[in-house]
């Protein structure tokens, strides 16, 4: 039977304890109006499943798990070739850990990382499928760059391409995207068969890529966000992920109801005066005892959730999977929490 997830069940935030966090989604484009907050946190809690054979578990979104036309999946960390020291204090035993990286790493060897694709693909599948398809994957850059997959760019291209967005229409294409905190988006136009697959860390959801993504279908295959189910897989959650001054005077200018994102002094530091450290002559510290500078925490989930919903998709239609991948690194990598890692892969296909 597979494993149950809920989607809030592990999350460590003392936010969660009592009340749930305001979830706002916001306009994002001019003269466009804000969906309810009331709307929003009356969504209800939707159960993600760990599926697979063995170790191997992928995560699957319960929305796009009804499309019988597409595949999808979020890789997990248990169940590879790869072999991962482990720091001391981790809480977990032995020196060596069985990993599924899925990315080209220093620590790891190529020919282990290309066998756990294979198995990851083949779990996804489930069935002999898995030697007909054609994985396109990206040279992630933080960027809003989103890459159209057709028949023309299949056959002509060799490399990689730089960007951190893929959509396609074409059956027996997987697009795959990695991760180790940032989020994964993965996007089905159930009326016309398109699919993206989205990267998006802090830079990607100040540049709005979900959004940006979200267009380009609508340009390319005609999709309208009323038919689109979004699913954001695993990242960091926001009390794991602190940002400094820099990151939330750019989301207060970019973004009208950024604040809702935010936990901490975010005023303070999207004003630009919260320094403590402006005039560090006038203190009476040493040199090298300045007090620190002032930090808040940033919800990816809810400012992607925001946007895809300002973009026009139903609040009802996107859906996440609220596991923090700093939290469970007994199930995800991390790049913030263990900095040696491995990468998770998104991916999503047409059949």
């Amino acid at each position: 039977m597979p494993r149950l997830l809920a989607s809030t069940a592990k999350m460590k935030s003392p936010m969660r304890k009592k009340t749930k966090r305001k979830k706002a989604a916001t306009s994002s484009g001019a003269g466009k109006s804000p969906v309810g907050l009331k709307s929003a946190r009356n969504l209800k809690v939707t159960r993600w499943r760990l599926r697979g054979a063995g170790k191997l578990r992928a995560l699957e979104s319960p929305n796009l798990k009804r499309q019988r036309w597409l595949v999808h999946g979020f890789s997990t960390r248990p169940g590879g070739v790869s072999k991962l020291e482990i720091p001391t204090g981790r809480g977990r035993s032995g020196k060596t850990e069985k990993v599924l990286n899925l990315g080209f790493t220093d620590w790891d060897s190529r020919a282990s990382v290309l066998r756990n694709r294979e198995a990851f693909y083949r779990a996804i599948y489930r069935s002999g499928d898995a030697d007909k398809i054609r994985v396109v994957a990206l040279r992630q850059i933080h960027s809003d760059i989103v890459h159209l997959v057709d028949r023309s760019s299949l056959e002509d291209e060799k490399i990689a391409p730089k960007a951190d967005a893929l959509i396609t229409r074409e059956p027996g294409v997987l697009l795959a995207l990695q991760t180790a905190d940032c989020i994964p988006i993965l996007l089905a136009d159930t009326k016309n068969r398109a699919v993206a697959a989205i990267h998006s860390g802090w830079r990607g959801t100040l540049k709005r890529i979900a959004e940006k993504t979200l267009g380009r279908m609508r340009v390319e295959f005609g999709t309208r966000p009323a038919d689109v189910i979004a699913a954001l897989g695993p990242g960091i959650g926001m009390s794991c992920y602190e940002v400094g001054s820099e990151v939330a005077r750019d989301f207060d200018a970019q973004f009208p109801n950024a604040r809702e994102w935010f936990d901490g002094p975010y005023d303070a530091l999207a004003s630009g005066e919260s320094d403590p450290n402006w005039l560090p002559w006038l203190t009476t510290k040493p040199p090298g005892h300045a007090p620190p500078p002032l930090r808040v925490r940033l919800d990816l989930i809810a400012a992607n959730r925001a946007i895809l919903a300002g973009a026009g998709i139903p609040l009802k239609n996107i859906s996440s999977s609220d596991l923090c991948t700093a939290c469970r690194s007994d199930l995800f990598f991390s790049y913030r929490q263990e900095k040696i890692t491995g990468r998770m892969m998104a991916v999503i296909g047409i059949r």
